[in-house]
């Protein structure tokens, strides 16, 4: 019995440990929840009607002390998603928030213009035709439209894609400033996964200088050996890129003399796609 007790607390002693622990877990994950409800309600108050507002006029509308919203309001200004008016002291909405909405709403107006042309991109070449966007550190494909051919390269929906020799990430990156790149680079956002052809990072930015100045950027074989890939720009109204148009295939079915012909089709889908955008210039 003395045994059958010992286990019987055992059991119990185990149970409150786990018990608390749960407790404890879900205590935290409550107040992680309460903090991000914080924050989008704050964010929720600037509107077209108000679009300037002060803590305590933010503060009498969510329900918080101001000291809370001033911290909110703090942390949100050095993300760039609000910006303070310096005359008034009063804070009006950022454009950190426009630029984290802006690949998905980039994406999604691309995404449903562009598939036609993927369609027919793929039927011309007989490859996997993929349009991706940049989310700030990769590409990202958010439609293809696979080869018919048995052996084929495709990808799964929302891959990511930091390489820096990917031939999408070579063209986002071409339009990015200097600068940016730079920093990608050195803070291992972007990598250089031993390349097949050696290519010394250094010499980046020539070879994205090359992909402005050509219209298209190659990955012969480079990220893998046995895969080739064609990219080329997807331009909007005010002539920025928002989307990458990739053709990707079996690199034995890529010889050096077919690229030319593969990167006419992919840039030529691409010029139709940013013309419905509203490009004046693809």
């Amino acid at each position: 019995m003395s045994t059958t007790s010992t286990g019987n607390d055992a059991g119990r002693t185990g149970s409150g440990t786990a018990s608390g622990d749960a407790g404890a877990e879900s205590g935290n994950a409550a107040r992680g929840a309460s903090v991000i409800v914080n924050v989008l309600q704050v964010i929720r108050c600037f509107t077209v009607e108000t679009p300037v507002l002060g803590v305590t006029e933010i503060a009498a509308q969510v329900g918080l002390h101001k000291s809370s919203v001033s911290r909110i309001l703090a942390t949100l200004e050095q993300e760039q998603v609000v910006e303070r008016d310096e005359a008034s002291r009063k804070y009006r909405l950022g454009l950190g928030l426009i630029a984290v909405a802006g690949p998905l709403l980039a994406g999604l107006d691309v995404r449903r213009i562009a598939m036609d042309d993927l369609r027919a991109l793929s039927e011309a070449t007989g490859e996997t035709a993929a349009l991706n966007i940049w989310d700030g550190t990769a590409a990202v494909t958010v439609e293809q439209v696979p080869s018919r051919q048995q052996v084929k390269h495709t990808s799964v929906l929302g891959s990511r894609y930091a390489t820096g020799l990917s031939a999408s990430v070579q063209v986002f990156l071409a339009h990015e400033p200097a600068e940016r790149v730079q920093g990608l680079l050195d803070a291992g956002r972007i990598v250089f996964d031993a390349p097949t052809d050696g290519t010394d990072p250094a010499a980046y930015p020539e070879r994205l200088a090359a992909v402005r100045r050509d219209g298209h950027a190659v990955n012969h074989g480079e990220t893998q050996a046995d895969e080739a890939g064609i990219a080329a720009p997807v331009t909007d109204h005010r002539g920025e890129v928002v989307a990458t148009i990739l053709l990707a295939a079996p690199r034995y079915r890529v010889p050096a003399e077919r690229l030319p012909e593969l990167a006419a089709h992919c840039r030529e889908a691409a010029q139709r796609i940013s013309r419905r955008l509203g490009a004046s210039r693809p």
